[in-house]
């Protein structure tokens, strides 16, 4: 079954907010959306007679396992078009979401088999988030938030949690990216900021709101 740009968006957006919810209500997709709550209702009447939706009665709508699917699809293509955006056309990472939201509908599957080929499967793109293979299985790894690192422990930087453009900056400016070896020196109870050390660079000092939004792993 063949999806509009503007249904798979909804999709994708739909699947996002349900990792946090579980369930969907038509005021938070339109607020995510940026749009008016009949538009949204007119399209999840569209997606409903597609079987892409289940709705329970009090408690909103979520994902068919088919909209799963398809929504994973989604997903799939937009992280392997942002690796191939990084990795191989040297795209900064705070510069490729907008171009990989128009790249992930492109519908030939068999594009898609041979860039994931190409890149050589790579299982996370470039801001750590894992790429569903084509079966829709999503690889784990485990992980703790960059706030509640032991101090005097070092590890490695896997997914930033806000990819917003600021956010992305703000890293760049600290030489921080996915990969980088990250030491917890100090804590400070007074704010919650940290002195760390990034690589063999001099040691520096984020902020709170920074910490949260990075997850690592130990080496």
């Amino acid at each position: 079954m063949n999806f509009s740009v503007s249904e798979e968006n909804y999709i994708k957006c739909i699947y996002h907010l349900q990792q946090d919810t579980g369930m969907v209500n038509t005021n938070a997709l339109a607020a995510e959306m940026q749009t008016k709550a009949a538009s949204v209702t007119d399209m999840l009447k569209k997606l409903s007679s597609k079987k892409i939706l289940q709705y329970e009665k009090y408690h909103g709508f979520k994902l068919t396992d088919n909209g799963r699917k398809v929504a994973l699809s989604v997903v799939r293509k937009h992280r392997l078009w942002e690796y191939f955006l990084v990795e191989k056309l040297g795209f900064e990472w705070d510069k490729v979401h907008d171009i990989a939201e128009e790249l992930e509908h492109i519908s030939s599957n068999e594009l898609i088999e041979r860039l994931q080929q190409f890149l050589g499967n790579p299982s996370f793109d470039p801001h750590g988030d894992p790429i569903p293979d084509s079966n829709g299985k999503i690889p784990k790894l485990n992980q703790v938030n960059l706030a509640t690192l032991q101090l005097n422990k070092t590890a490695v930087v896997s997914s930033v949690a806000n990819q917003s453009p600021q956010m992305l900056e703000m890293l760049k400016h600290y030489s921080i990216r996915i990969g980088s070896s990250i030491k917890l020196l100090k804590r400070f109870e007074f704010d919650g900021s940290l002195e760390i050390k990034v690589g063999k660079q001099a040691s520096c000092i984020i902020s709170e709101p920074i910490a949260k939004n990075l997850f690592v792993h130990y080496e």
